[in-house]
């Protein structure tokens, strides 16, 4: 598991390769990613927006972005916490993520950065 903090927001990552809908044969490797992100600051969160950065073996990288995750944009009180699972294919075997969620701190509008740590996706038979 990757974790970081940024003013008071961690956010935590797991990766799992799909097998069932990957075909390495024909350059398609399917990853699912759980990420937990956990308000440990004084102040009522939002996430507002997201931007990755994939990367593959092959040097391509890929830029997403758009508003909340997995359609939502959760509100976390402090305490509290927000789960989503999402996926990502990759040409190749090997690759890794990077990103940030844009926050609203609720009491006064005030906008910040969250880091979210970068994390590798790599099929299993790649690590031996």
């Amino acid at each position: 598991m990757n974790t970081t903090t940024t003013q008071g927001v961690t956010v935590s990552v797991t990766t799992n390769y799909l097998p069932d809908y990957s075909s390495p044969g024909q350059e398609h490797y399917v990853f699912a990613y759980k990420i937990d992100i956990r308000n440990n600051s004084e102040y009522t969160v939002k996430l507002l927006r997201r931007h990755w950065h994939i990367y593959d073996a092959n040097g391509v990288v890929r830029e997403v972005e758009g508003d909340g995750v997995v359609g939502q944009q959760p509100v976390l009180e402090p305490g509290e916490a927000h789960q989503y699972v999402s996926g990502c294919n990759l040409k190749t075997g090997l690759g890794k993520m990077r990103g940030t969620y844009q926050m609203e701190r609720l009491a006064d509008g005030r906008e910040f950065t969250v880091e979210i740590p970068e994390f590798t996706l790599i099929v299993p038979f790649r690590l031996n």
